[in-house]
């Protein structure tokens, strides 16, 4: 079983997805043999909407300060936390705080991050939320998306698991094309941790390997 831990720091609508896929509830049970458990959510934020949604989700929900204290003694809490509850895989979902190697490094290959576009394209450093979807119509693109990648010592910089892409159409706003590329994101997240789950992500190099390799199908799931 894999415990997964999700950090966020707002209002959490991927967080959502997430508990609504591997939390069970009275009116709609666990999809079967799905070998995954959301065991912890934190946010740095103790006004975020985020946990509450864990709340009512049964779901154990802490606040880890970054205010007023230095990056090293938060990271420290945080890492103790995740690890008092055992768990394997490390899900940012809309958190704010850009780690540290020390931190990244502590947890090899075991934190996910989703990003707003079809990395490498429109990454790094001040693309986040709006700026991201602005950048997009800016530059004329014709398609966009969302990915989740592994965490590593670069910002958006590490190996890709999977994306989901979209079409920018005509008289799409930075609001409009968020809303889209949001409910793809929401879909392709809880896949790529079942595939973590089941054992089926390979890290190799700078790339993700999945076993069995994924069907060609589109468009809203593409292996990279």
């Amino acid at each position: 079983m894999t415990r997964v831990a999700v950090l966020a720091s707002g209002n959490g609508t991927t967080l959502q997805a997430i508990l609504d896929a591997f939390c069970a509830r009275a009116d709609e049970p666990l999809i079967a043999n799905v070998p995954v458990t959301v065991g912890l959510v934190v946010s740095n934020n103790r006004a975020a909407y985020a946990l509450d949604r864990a709340r009512l989700a049964g779901v154990p929900a802490v606040v880890v300060e970054h205010r007023g204290r230095s990056r090293e003694a938060f990271e420290t809490d945080l890492a103790a936390a995740l690890e008092a509850h055992q768990i394997g895989l490390i899900c940012l979902a809309g958190f704010m705080r850009i780690l540290t190697p020390a931190f990244v490094n502590r947890f090899p290959g075991r934190i996910l991050n989703t990003h707003p576009a079809l990395l490498p394209a429109f990454g790094g450093k001040g693309m986040y939320g709006e700026h991201v979807h602005r950048a997009v119509l800016e530059a004329g693109a014709a398609v966009t998306g969302c990915t989740v990648h592994v965490v590593d010592e670069v910002p958006d910089g590490g190996p890709i698991v999977g994306q989901a892409a979209i079409p920018v159409f005509d008289g799409d706003t930075p609001e409009t094309l968020a809303a889209r590329v949001q409910a793809a994101e929401r879909r392709l997240y809880p896949e790529v941790i079942r595939w973590w789950a089941a054992g089926r992500v390979e890290l190799k190099g700078h790339r993700v390997i999945l076993h069995p390799p994924l069907p060609v199908r589109s468009p809203e799931t593409v292996q990279t």
